[in-house]
């Protein structure tokens, strides 16, 4: 009787979950997926699904896809009775990867999908028999306002929080933790996930892209917030997928987390000289306080940008860095590696300006 793996993926069909979920299905012609998706975005998936099956159509990847409309904050995950059943006695592997992303989000919603939604995942994982695999996408910010060297095996050390989604994530990589005395559990801690090294593309601008697109496109000088020499630890999607790839198919992995960091990230003032240049534009060479730099985000032709780029002046003064010692381990002999950002920021800067130029047109 032959082996059949079968992953359950949450947090599909967003930028991480489909980027992983065409990863897994081209890299193992075996593998099938059930892909636990919210109703309102039912319509999306299938699109998605059926674009990753075009680019690789003898792979017969929508042939091995399973969607089912789900909730992970709701009882058995929003599935029906038969569906909960079905998915339990299948599923081998779990990659967890729904959450609520954003710095500015109601604290309650925050608590709902990030801790409950976890306790729920976590729940249905010990229902399932055959589990080889329970992968968590924590963050490298459950670290909080600590300074310093921060080791991937280190969570509780008395840090504070700057903002909801630290906290909630935080609190969902304990009970993930706690859980991996009796699952197979690996935790993957991305920092600032950023667009593809290749092309640049990106599915949101969330807070790390904000500061950047006044750069890009506003044709504005943006003063540093502080002295600028802090990291600002930036990884592209593609390594973030490829070195998951790698991790979750080594047996050694499972009960590890793993920093997925630049481990030689550029300071604040380094992205953001990168950035300009490759843009065309200018930043001063002058740094002001993190006060005054929120203040000069309501100036305007800035403020449409300023309620989540205020969210991100905190991270740009903070020392903190992240030691990868388990991920450099895994991915040792593989030939993946971080790229330094110097080498796709142009890529980056060129896939915004395309779309701003669309969005105007």
């Amino acid at each position: 009787m032959s082996y059949q793996r079968n992953m359950l993926l949450t947090g599909f069909p967003g930028f991480l979950g489909r980027r992983l979920t065409q990863k897994m299905l081209s890299a193992d012609t075996d593998l099938r997926a059930t892909l636990l998706v919210e109703s309102h975005q039912r319509a999306r998936a299938d699109e998605v699904v059926g674009k990753i099956n075009e680019m690789r159509p003898e792979l017969g990847i929508s042939k091995r896809v399973r969607i089912i409309e789900g909730d992970i904050t709701a009882m058995d995950l929003g599935m029906s009775g038969p569906e909960y059943e079905s998915v339990v006695a299948s599923t081998t592997e779990i990659y967890h990867l729904a959450a609520i992303h954003e710095l500015r989000i109601q604290k309650n919603l925050a608590e709902q999908v990030n801790v409950y939604g976890t306790k729920n995942i976590l729940s249905f994982a010990r229902s399932v028999a055959s589990l080889d695999r329970f992968v968590y996408f924590s963050s490298a910010y459950v670290s909080g306002d600590r300074d310093g060297v921060i080791l991937e095996k280190e969570l509780e050390s008395g840090q504070g929080f700057r903002n909801i989604y630290e906290a909630t994530k935080h609190r969902a990589e304990v009970l993930v933790r706690r859980a991996s005395y009796d699952l197979p559990v690996t935790i993957v801690r991305p920092t600032g996930v950023v667009g593809d090294s290749q092309t640049g593309e990106i599915d949101r601008y969330d807070e790390i892209y904000h500061l950047g697109l006044l750069l890009a496109t506003g044709g504005t000088r943006v003063p540093l917030s502080g002295s600028g020499r802090a990291p600002f630890n930036l990884v592209p999607v593609d390594y973030v997928i490829d070195a998951v790839h790698v991790i979750v198919n080594r047996p050694e992995t499972v009960g590890k987390t793993f920093h997925l960091c630049d481990p030689n990230p550029l300071s604040v003032r380094g992205v953001y000289d990168a950035v300009a240049e490759e843009s065309g534009n200018t930043i001063s060479k002058y740094s002001v306080s993190p006060s005054l730099t929120k203040a000069l985000l309501r100036i305007p032709g800035v403020e449409r940008f300023a309620p989540k780029s205020r969210e991100i002046i905190d991270y740009l003064n903070h020392m903190a860095f992240y030691h990868s010692g388990n991920t450099a381990d895994a991915l040792e002999g593989t030939g993946i590696r971080c790229p330094r950002f110097e080498s796709y920021v142009g890529n980056l800067v060129e896939f915004v300006r395309e779309k701003q130029e669309q969005s105007t047109t």
